[in-house]
C-alpha cells in the first residue's frame, strides 16, 4: 500500500487548469482499484492518494500518466506502508 503525496510547484490557476484531465486519470485508477481514497491537502497546496500498488515501480509508473506530473505542476513523494490494522470494510486491504 502506498500513500503518494503531491505537492503543488505551480500557481493554482495551473492546477485548475488541468484539473479536468487529472480528475479523468484518477477515474481511470479508481475503475481499476489502485486507487483507494484521494482528496487536496488543507490549506490547497497539494493532494493525497491512497494507492494499492504493487510494487514502487508500479506506482511510478501511475503517476507519470497524472497530468499534473506531465505538465510539471505538482512534486510527489511515495510512502509505502504495510495496513496492518482497520475497519471492517478494509479487511481486503489488510495483512
Amino acid at each position: 500500500m502506498y500513500i503518494i503525496l503531491l505537492k503543488y510547484i505551480k500557481p493554482l490557476e495551473a492546477v485548475d487548469a488541468a484539473i479536468s484531465a487529472h480528475i479523468e486519470y484518477l477515474d481511470k485508477y479508481y475503475n481499476q482499484e489502485k486507487f483507494i481514497l484521494s482528496g487536496r491537502r488543507n490549506p490547497r497546496n497539494g493532494g493525497v492518494i491512497l494507492c494499492n500498488a504493487g510494487d514502487q515501480k508500479e506506482v511510478e509508473a501511475i503517476i507519470a500518466e497524472d497530468p499534473f506530473h506531465i505538465g510539471n505542476i505538482a512534486e510527489y513523494e511515495i510512502i509505502e506502508f504495510q495496513p496492518t490494522k482497520g475497519i471492517p470494510e478494509l479487511a481486503d486491504l489488510i495483512s
